[in-house]
């Protein structure tokens, strides 16, 4: 690919949803303003490898987008509301571009919006994923379980039901707040999580979603201050951020907990993320939700000055209550690792076979048998692991760890 496309895509990934939520704002229509970003960025395709990337790419876009849905709304003359198709021109035709401020806030109430109650959670889900996270139909179904044709019907139907029930692009008063507040956390937790974690990819983190999950968690705590949520979700996920130097080598390969350099951790920020943490359980009368229970595992990871001092117990006592209320494969996983940790190798071991496998249980499993010694069990579980989707460092990682038990057997 030509480095303008490189520009574009880039620009794109990063920028699309900020531009796509002020486009929301002045239309009023979730489909027309994709349609405009969408061909905004085609004409940059076309347009940047010849004229060059221009010194404000997210501007170019911007006022490119307004053009694009111009000419869509005079193409479409034939739709009812004239009136309203004559407002949108005048403000689509402004000189003006938004300021950062006005930016932010179009973004929460692009996330609001996309967690409205009388949408199902699928299709809050859906919808966050495909505006806030510029995710395909097909990207989007692999994570929900289902095929790229019935996201975009999801997709569609999200959209119709916006239009025809009206639902307003804002943040809602504080007395509805409690209805959406829990999707719009997950919603900023998931984007994380997805540049943290990646399933499959070249890379073992995705540096701009984990930036923006962080950007809004900031915005959601400035909006919100006083709500306990979004204050533990920013603790959570400043916390996992505040390790991320310290997990790969300068080749890029992974770099597992036990042996990372703790003084590459950012102290700052995990002074903060703890303090955040602390002041969340205040604000909830230490009535922890499930927010603030991870934040608290990530608190007890980053406080502890070596492996072998990480008070073990303390973290499955955690996912003891995280468990309760918010049951998940993942924290039942973790808490095998934990538990492992605490009781030993063959008590995480039978743990593991409560669960379903993947390619991370095959490889948690792996490390337990190889400390009991079964090294031809654990090299063959590896093997297992290898066959399931992962990230390019993660597969290096899995492959290096697999001769070391073949060898030692």
């Amino acid at each position: 690919m030509r480095p303008e496309h490189d520009a574009v895509a880039e620009t794109v990934r990063v920028e699309g949803a900020r531009i796509l939520a002020t486009l929301i704002r002045t239309l009023g229509d979730v489909q027309l303003a994709e349609d405009a970003v969408q061909e905004a960025s085609l004409a940059a395709l076309g347009a940047w490898p010849v004229t060059g990337v221009p010194p404000e790419p997210r501007a170019w876009l911007t006022v490119t987008a307004r053009r694009k849905a111009i000419d869509i709304i005079r193409r479409e003359r034939v739709r009812p509301d004239k009136e309203q198709d004559g407002q949108r021109m005048v403000e689509l035709t402004r000189s003006d571009l938004p300021t950062e401020e006005v930016v932010q806030d179009d973004l929460l109430r692009l996330i609001f919006t996309c967690c409205h109650p009388a949408l199902s959670p699928p299709t809050r889900v859906a919808l966050a994923l495909r505006t806030l996270c510029g995710l395909s139909p097909a990207q989007i179904g692999a994570v929900l379980l289902t095929t790229e044709a019935a996201t975009a019907k999801r997709l569609t139907r999200a959209r119709q039901k916006i239009a025809a029930a009206k639902i307003p692009y804002q943040v809602p008063a504080q007395e509805d707040l409690a209805d959406r507040l829990p999707a719009v956390c997950g919603v900023i937790h998931s984007l994380y999580t997805a540049g943290h974690a990646p399933v499959d990819g070249t890379a073992a983190y995705d540096v701009d979603a984990c930036a923006e999950g962080i950007r809004l968690a900031e915005l959601l705590h400035e909006l919100l201050p006083d709500q306990p949520s979004p204050t533990a979700v920013l603790a959570l996920l400043i916390l996992t951020e505040a390790r991320r130097s310290a997990r790969l080598d300068d080749q890029g390969d992974v770099i597992t907990l036990d042996v990372q350099d703790r003084s590459q951790w950012d102290a700052a920020a995990i002074e903060r993320g703890i303090s955040l943490l602390n002041e969340s359980l205040l604000r909830s009368g230490r009535q922890a939700d499930s927010y603030q229970l991870q934040a608290a595992i990530a608190a007890e990871h980053a406080r502890a000055p070596s492996y072998q001092a990480t008070d073990w117990a303390e973290i499955v006592r955690l996912y003891d209550l995280l468990i309760s209320i918010a049951p998940s494969e993942a924290a039942r996983l973790a808490r095998a690792v934990a538990t492992a940790e605490a009781s030993g190798a063959a008590t995480g071991l039978a743990l593991l076979e409560e669960l379903e496998p993947s390619a991370r249980w095959y490889a948690v499993r792996a490390e337990l048998l190889a400390r009991e010694g079964r090294y031809s069990e654990a090299a063959q579980a590896l093997g297992e692991s290898l066959g399931q989707p992962s990230t390019e460092p993660e597969r290096r990682h899995r492959e290096l760890r697999r001769q070391v038990f073949l060898d030692a057997r």
